[in-house]
């Protein structure tokens, strides 16, 4: 005959055994050293391999060595892994994010009852922290309080207390409603000096009229960011001496003479930085205004005088340590 009896136990092939026969159904599974695994090419006499799955020295593939049920699984079933299975993948789940979200495996979660903030801190940074945050309170409170009382109308405390109130306010934090007035600005407001000078040789001379609020005005010209004593010092220190000195130029009151001195002082700064002196020294200075008004519209019928009025003020000495330079 030309095949094996049906019974036939005898060895087909190398290190293989003749089972049922092939073509009456479904390939039979095979494990490590089978010819129909899937995934592979040959049977049982496969080149690149010596002999059965339970064969003395052989060497198992990779492919083998990868199977999902292990190489002795009971019953005879051997699952093998397919050579073109995809990488397995692992998902994140919880309140991270959604399942199949992207993102490490391994993400570490906050501790619980982690201290933070000023409580992180160790006890005396912490007794540090609180006396600053104490101290800010306290000192913003107290300014709330002096500004409340200074625009607020005459009362009991403003009348007691109102040289501290005015110590507190004065000058850095002044407050007043002109961004507000009903008739705003319509004059045209000039600070100008001359200064009286002793020249080397014993001479004395006197100087012309500098236009103080012109320079300023040249200087904040073209000037995106001016500074404050550009726009502000010389008007604010001329608002200072006409609220403290009546018509007559008289001072009123123990803030007159301070409004006198820091006028002064920002006069001959001026002075020294145009060298009025010329190599000599300031004797005297002496302030005038200088008000004109504004030109209004030519729709308006309003008449306005076309002179501008002059307020000159007295001649002031300088004092020996002003007139040397000693004014910063």
């Amino acid at each position: 005959m030309d095949t094996h009896d049906e019974d036939s136990n005898a060895p087909h092939g190398p290190g293989g055994r003749h089972g049922p026969d092939r073509t009456a159904g479904p390939p039979e599974p095979r494990g490590a050293g089978g010819a129909d695994e899937p995934g592979r090419t040959g049977g049982a006499d496969e080149p690149g391999r010596t002999g059965g799955a339970d064969e003395p020295g052989r060497t198992r593939g990779v492919d083998e060595l990868r199977r999902v049920g292990g190489t002795d699984e009971p019953g005879g079933s051997q699952v093998t892994e397919e050579t073109d299975r995809p990488p397995t993948t692992y998902e994140r789940s919880g309140p991270e994010g959604e399942p199949g979200a992207d993102g490490p495996l391994d993400r570490p979660e906050p501790l619980v009852g982690t201290r933070l903030g000023v409580a992180a801190l160790s006890p005396r940074y912490q007794v540090g922290a609180a006396l600053a945050l104490a101290v800010v309170a306290v000192v913003a409170c107290v300014h709330l309080g002096m500004v409340f009382l200074h625009i607020a109308p005459s009362n009991t405390v403003t009348k007691q207390h109102g040289a501290a109130i005015d110590d507190w306010i004065y000058p850095e934090f002044e407050q007043n409603w002109k961004l507000f007035a009903p008739n705003p600005l319509q004059q045209n407001i000039a600070v100008q000096v001359r200064a009286e000078t002793h020249g080397a040789d014993g001479s004395t001379s006197t100087t012309g009229w500098y236009d103080l609020s012109a320079e300023d005005g040249r200087a904040i010209r073209g000037n995106p960011l001016p500074s404050h004593t550009q726009q502000n010092e010389l008007r604010r220190a001329l608002d200072y001496y006409s609220g403290t000195h009546d018509k007559d130029n008289r001072p009123v009151g123990v803030r007159g003479t301070l409004s006198e001195e820091y006028l002064r002082r920002i006069v001959v700064l001026r002075l020294d930085r145009d060298h009025a002196a010329a190599g000599g020294t300031l004797q005297r200075v002496q302030v005038r205004v200088r008000t004109a008004a504004v030109s209004p519209p030519g729709w308006s019928g309003e008449r306005v005088p076309s002179e501008p009025a002059y307020r000159v003020l007295p001649w002031w000495t300088v004092p020996a340590a002003e007139a040397r330079g000693g004014v910063r």
